[in-house]
């Protein structure tokens, strides 16, 4: 296994450990990446959490990476800097590698908000183990959901550097997967998503 090493620092001193250890049951899936990127309130925790038990019930082994929860935990000392967003996105796409090498079916719901940031993503994961699903709502629609209020504290000048309000995000050009959120509904977006995991083998 292949660790990604670019970020703030380089450790030249440092060999990964190669993986041997006891990998989840072998299913006829392959151990994938899915990785749901979007406007804060476009749905991507609401299609993990039903996504979930769909792919419990096919007998993978799977975990969640949600951006809330990372945030409150391993990112718990980044900033929302441009910076520390960009080393966000590359641990949770280290995590997710080494999850995905052990075996599990790992879904990320992040915002992610660049290109850039997904591309090294994918290039840690591996392309062949990621699937990029690009959660897509106009922004007032996302607006109006607002569930935790984040949007009116922005626009009110309490948040700093909001995606979507002072901070730019940038759509996925080629994602596996496009979904408007605001056209389909929740159990519509996970058959999507599952259809083309089954598809795909």
């Amino acid at each position: 296994m292949i660790i990604h090493t670019s970020g703030p620092t380089q450790h030249n001193n440092l060999v990964p450990y190669p993986f041997t250890g006891t990998r989840a049951a072998p299913t006829a899936a392959r151990p994938t990446v899915i990785w749901l990127t979007g406007l804060s309130a476009a749905g991507k925790s609401t299609i993990v959490d039903s996504l979930n038990p769909v792919l419990q019930a096919r007998g993978l082994t799977t975990c969640i990476l949600d951006g809330d929860s990372v945030r409150t935990g391993l990112c718990r000392d980044l900033s929302f800097s441009a910076e520390d967003r960009e080393e966000n996105v590359r641990r949770v796409a280290e995590v997710a590698a080494l999850m995905v090498e052990a075996g599990l079916t790992v879904m990320v719901a992040l915002i992610s908000p660049t290109r850039a940031a997904r591309k090294l993503a994918r290039s840690i994961v591996g392309s062949a183990r990621f699937v990029e699903v690009f959660v897509d709502v106009p922004l007032a629609v996302a607006e109006a959901r607002d569930p935790k209020g984040l949007y009116r504290r922005a626009r009110a000048g309490g948040i700093a550097g909001f995606t979507g309000i002072d901070s730019a995000y940038e759509p996925p050009e080629f994602p596996e997967l496009h979904i408007r959120s605001d056209e389909v509904e929740v159990q519509r977006a996970v058959r999507m998503i599952d259809d083309w995991l089954l598809a795909r083998g």
